[in-house]
């Protein structure tokens, strides 16, 4: 079944397989979250443990991106990161189909990051300051400025649609030709892919996000050691 295809309908709206798909990660993830922190200890368990190893290891690379204030874009990144991992991995499951195929998501996520860059920019220093980034060095470089921003969140959606499509196509096409004589590798290629391609994704938005930070801090000190 295509991820296009339609499930069941809401009115005059039709729910397809990638929303129904989206819906049930996003479900899974928050139960899971609500559970495994339900009682955290001093003396953390195993699951406590794996989860505080993956939120450092999410803090060290934000951090590492933007060490003045990169902590207030951990939980955004990190969300991120972890719902790409479990969305590119769901195609490995028979029956289901990675979201991330479907352009419509990836739109939606690349989306998502081309708002927050204006949102933690706005936040970090000021509606008026944020703006003023746009017309620097002059204002000739205003549509430049768009355009690039525009053009990014367009390869950005475009990018991981492309490879998660392509990955599962080429999965397929094998085990077509191939039949179940190397399913292995195959599942080993889809899972390291998967992996990549959401830390790609999650730390081009990182650093997305940082740079629009930074260059007004950067603007800033410009002008400061003009005057």
């Amino acid at each position: 079944m295509e991820p296009m295809a339609i499930v069941f309908s809401i009115g005059p709206f039709g729910i397809t397989r990638t929303v129904v798909t989206t819906w049930g990660i996003m479900l899974v993830l928050g139960a899971f979250s609500a559970l495994a922190t339900r009682r955290l200890r001093d003396t953390p368990g195993a699951v406590q443990t794996l989860l505080e190893g993956v939120v450092t290891a999410i803090e060290d690379a934000v951090t590492a991106v933007l060490p003045q204030g990169g902590r207030m874009l951990v939980p955004f990144v990190g969300t991120l990161w972890i719902f790409l991992v479990i969305a590119n991995l769901t195609g490995i499951v028979p029956g289901l189909h990675s979201p991330t195929a479907d352009l419509s998501l990836t739109a939606a996520l690349a989306l998502l990051v081309f708002l927050s860059v204006h949102w933690y920019g706005i936040r970090a220093e000021g509606l008026r300051v944020y703006a003023r980034h746009y017309l620097s060095p002059n204002p000739i470089m205003l549509p430049f400025h768009i355009i690039s921003e525009l053009s990014r969140t367009v390869a950005l959606a475009v990018r991981l649609f492309g490879n998660i499509t392509s990955l599962e196509t080429a999965a397929l096409l094998v085990l077509i030709v191939a039949g179940f004589l190397a399913p292995v590798p195959i599942l080993l290629l889809h899972i390291v892919e998967a992996l990549v391609q959401a830390f790609i994704f999650g730390m081009l938005a990182l650093v997305y996000i940082a740079g629009g930070i930074q260059s007004q801090r950067l603007s800033k000190e410009r002008k400061g050691s003009e005057s």
